[in-house]
């Protein structure tokens, strides 16, 4: 979509993660008119006649032995992210009038897109989940953002810790980082949940789900304070103050993890719940109980993409060791977006404990991951976003990318999942996405049988 289209009072899906709608209401908006809930109900109804088809019970069960390490054949999953603006452009197929109405039709549709039409192995389930309306304080001094990604744009950034030289090597960072919280407005998402309820009564259960717990993003965040080309140097010129910016993040994140496990707050991602850096989080392995979610109840997961160029023995050394604390903390773990972890990965392994879940990026040498994975950890293969990214894909080209990937995972046995995720554009064309799908179904029985 080019820029112009998003001028004046047309919008953007604001879904993230597996259709997880991040940001609440205010109360002012907390209103359904009875034109929207006619529309809603409509949606609601058809999403829980798709919920309730035996093959969802059937992908549940897929998820959950997969997840155990019990599957013989590879999972698939797409999400198509800024390309449900082309399956369902705002002016042209959101009917509802409301601004919370509309966010939550935008979601329904999706649900009901992803049943009928994607036909992957995400499970589709009779419910709403709602977002908090909240702040995150995150560290209470961020960076300034050029161009705002929430309407289409991409952006530049502009870190405050940026322009300094010798100075930083002396600064208190710990004047400036401080401590995350969350302050949730109880009376606008009581009242978002409260319509929702009224709305979708007999239908759908309404429940809330938010991402707070999800990446403690360490080497995200100090590039963000301090500048991707800065990090890279400050490894070497000023390691001292790398670690007390490690320190302060991970102490931040542990503190935020806590407030959130004792008040209740945690969700529970055992179930089905988009995890990590792609997939669904089933599992017979974790119990979390709604409203009591402890934090060994859930699915952690870590990465350090930022750091893709950074030497194995850099990220040992300033990464890892803040990372298996955070991970510590979890009952299973996902490791791993888009670095390439071919590299690093025996540092990784020794790391992070409780590690199931690992991500084969297009920067990883996707056949010695195979080989270094084996049986023993999911083998989370991100296909490239690129091939479906295109008016006329090359069918052949996908094909035989993914035939031989497929082809070496079976040799050795890996427990496999396709991910297609990132996904900036369909090039206009959304039939890419399905057919995709469908693609990687035959290359699996071509290559499982």
């Amino acid at each position: 979509m080019s820029i112009d289209q998003f001028e004046g009072e047309n919008r953007i899906d604001q879904g993230q993660g597996g259709n997880l709608m991040v940001h609440g209401w205010p109360l002012e908006q907390c209103v359904v008119s009875a034109h929207d809930r006619e529309i809603l109900r409509g949606l609601g109804r058809r999403l829980k006649e798709l919920a309730e088809r035996p093959y969802e019970q059937e992908k549940k069960a897929l998820w959950i032995a997969h997840n155990g390490l019990k599957t013989e054949q590879p999972v698939i999953f797409i999400d198509c992210e800024n390309g449900w603006n082309e399956i369902f452009p705002w002016k042209e197929a959101i009917q509802c009038e409301g601004e919370m109405a509309q966010d939550w039709e935008m979601w329904l549709r999706k649900e009901i897109y992803w049943a009928d039409t994607l036909k992957d192995d995400k499970v589709v389930e009779a419910k709403l989940y709602l977002p908090y309306h909240a702040v995150d304080t995150r560290w209470g001094i961020e960076e300034e953002r050029i161009g705002d990604p929430t309407k289409g744009e991409a952006y530049v950034w502009k870190s405050p810790f940026a322009d300094m030289d010798e100075e930083y090597e002396e600064l208190d960072l710990s004047a400036y980082i401080k401590t995350p919280e969350i302050h949730i407005d109880w009376e606008a998402s009581n009242a978002a949940f409260h319509a929702a309820e009224e709305v979708f009564d007999d239908i759908l259960t309404v429940e809330f789900r938010h991402k707070w717990w999800w990446s403690p993003d360490l080497s995200l965040s100090y590039c963000n304070l301090r500048g991707m080309e800065n990090m890279m140097c400050d490894f070497y010129d000023y390691p001292d103050q790398v670690h007390a910016m490690m320190r302060l993040f991970t102490d931040g994140y542990l503190a935020k993890f806590d407030y959130l496990e004792q008040h209740g707050l945690l969700p529970n991602n055992c179930e089905s719940m988009y995890i990590g850096s792609g997939g669904i989080g089933f599992t017979d392995e974790l119990h979390g109980v709604p409203g009591q979610v402890k934090l060994m109840d859930m699915w952690g997961f870590n990465e350090a993409q930022e750091t893709s160029e950074v030497s194995p023995e850099m990220v040992k050394e300033f990464i890892l060791p803040y990372q298996h604390e955070l991970a510590s903390r979890f009952g299973l773990n996902y490791y791993g977006c888009c670095e390439g972890l071919d590299k690093r990965w025996e540092y990784v392994k020794a790391a992070i404990p409780r590690l199931r879940r690992v991500s084969v990026s297009q920067w990883a040498d996707s056949r010695k991951m195979s080989d270094l994975l084996g049986s023993d950890y999911m083998y989370c293969y991100k296909v490239s976003p690129t091939d479906i990214a295109v008016p006329n894909p090359d069918e052949d080209y996908i094909r035989k990318n993914l035939h031989d990937v497929l082809t070496y995972c079976k040799q050795n046995g890996n427990i496999v999942e396709l991910l297609m995720k990132d996904n900036h554009t369909l090039g206009h064309h959304p039939a890419n996405a399905s057919r995709w799908v469908q693609i990687a179904r035959e290359e699996v029985a071509r290559v499982y049988g």
